[in-house]
């Protein structure tokens, strides 16, 4: 299978790498997003298999209508789209073509997150009830990140589509559909920031979020999160059940609790300092992709672009949220 990759920052950093070291997958080229010559020109090669899109937000959907076009199986990043509207259009788009359409979420394949999934759906904690999830960085601030469109609402930034995207796709694969969004609030903790020239830019998009949901039903979540803290700790979620509850610390630690007081650990690993967090869920997930492409059609319990929107409707209502 030949890749062709759109994106000289994540795509390049971590996802060209993962597709190179992968079985059956060639890398052929990788270019820059802002060079449209480039990106029309590796959608439109004959050799390329599946175009990865991993350009900002704000030419998501340039980048997929040319996938689309040229009749690509296409990987497009997170957040989908700038805005569910433009998801829908983007997911009825693929559906007509016929093309495979997924989107990269990709730690549904990271390895706490499946012991997870699998304690959750063997009944090991009983029936859902609450879920805690605290993810607070210093990741934008120490050292201080320059302006770029991450800072800009407007080009689709924002930790609501950098973080909160993945979490709202978790949340829907562990325990389906997000029926509210109630008391989210947003933050914006460091105001100005330098762009490349030194010039000061006022941020307009959030670094930081606050929010209660309801899931699947009847699960209640409380979520806090932000990249623009002084300081970084692991982050922590946890589900808690009729009988016990589950929790996972850094992504390195699961443990399972009883009410009796006894703990199972259910999966740790050490973690290396020197590595990227996104590479072994990259790594799982790449193989699925691969699977996918080459049978032509995605498996059960991969996102596609339907997941996309879906997470896009919720995205919406927490960016509607007010800045405190």
């Amino acid at each position: 299978m030949n890749v062709g990759i759109i994106g000289s920052g994540f795509g390049a950093r971590v996802v060209a790498p993962v597709f190179a070291e992968t079985d059956g997958c060639t890398v052929t080229a990788v270019v820059s997003a802002r060079d449209h010559d480039g990106v029309q020109a590796l959608v439109a090669r004959p050799d390329v298999d599946l175009v990865c899109v991993h350009s900002p937000p704000f030419l998501h959907a340039r980048d997929v209508r040319l996938a689309i076009a040229a009749g690509k199986a296409v990987l497009c990043d997170k957040p989908f789209a700038l805005n569910a509207t433009e998801a829908a259009a983007l997911f009825d788009e693929a559906q007509r073509a016929g093309v495979v359409h997924l989107v990269n979420f990709e730690f549904r394949r990271e390895p706490a997150r499946i012991a997870i999934a699998a304690a959750l759906r063997a009944g090991a904690i009983g029936s859902p009830e609450h879920v805690s999830w605290s993810h607070i960085s210093s990741g934008s601030r120490v050292p201080l990140r320059p302006y770029g469109w991450l800072f800009d609402a407007a080009r689709g930034g924002g930790w609501i589509g950098a973080w909160a995207s993945h979490a709202v796709d978790m949340l829907r694969f562990l325990f389906g559909e997000v029926d509210e969004v109630n008391n989210a609030s947003r933050r914006i903790d460091v105001i100005e920031r330098p762009d490349a020239q030194g010039v000061m830019r006022t941020c307009t998009a959030e670094d930081a979020l606050s929010a209660t949901l309801t899931v699947g039903g009847d699960v209640s979540v409380a979520i806090d999160s932000g990249f623009a803290s002084t300081v970084t700790f692991a982050p922590r979620f946890t589900v808690f059940g009729s009988d016990g509850a589950i929790e996972c610390a850094g992504n390195e630690r699961v443990t399972l609790r009883r009410p009796d007081g006894s703990r199972e650990e259910r999966f740790a690993v050490t973690p290396d300092p020197g590595a990227d967090h996104h590479h072994t869920a990259m790594r799982n997930w790449v193989i699925d992709v691969r699977d996918a492409v080459e049978s032509g059609a995605a498996s059960k319990g991969m996102p596609t672009f339907a997941d996309g929107h879906a997470c896009d409707l919720v995205l919406d209502q927490l960016r509607a949220a007010p800045i405190i």
